[in-house]
């Protein structure tokens, strides 16, 4: 496999800006949610999806209580400590200090990311004091350097 370089995550990551938020799509362009944007971003730079996620509800976190999207990045990038996280690298946000990790972005920067969430087409923001704070695992994609 070729090394994926940080900004080439970056780059295809903002490829998929303007994007439209769909629940449960990864479609650049047309829609997608958060893990939809990631799923886009694997293909675009390692290829096919390594497994398809089932369907889910957009309550899923609340309703199991089981760590499905954190397990699910273990098994397929490299977890790195938080302070470590860098551009390019997927973090993961708990939406409710005591629930699973529910949300997935791409950071940009130091304090920038790209996600998408519901009533908003896919954005690079401030990672500010709020979503620091829900800040719960990093991950790099595989063979990144």
């Amino acid at each position: 496999m070729t090394t994926v370089t940080r900004e080439a995550i970056v780059a295809v990551a903002r490829g998929w800006l303007g994007t439209p938020y769909v629940h449960q799509a990864s479609c650049k362009g047309a829609g997608c949610d958060c893990l939809g944007l990631i799923r886009g971003v694997y293909r675009d730079l390692c290829g096919a999806e390594p497994e398809v996620p089932p369907a889910y509800t957009a309550d899923w976190a609340e309703a199991t209580s089981r760590e499905t999207l954190r397990d699910a990045a273990r098994r397929h990038l490299r977890e790195v400590p938080l302070a470590a996280a860098a551009a390019g690298d997927v973090v993961l946000f708990r939406m409710i200090a005591t629930g699973p990790a529910k949300h997935a972005a791409i950071l940009t920067g130091a304090d920038t990311m790209i996600h998408a969430y519901s009533g908003r087409a896919v954005c690079e923001t401030h990672l500010g004091r709020w979503w620091q704070a829900r800040l719960a695992h990093a991950f790099s994609f595989p063979d990144c350097a």
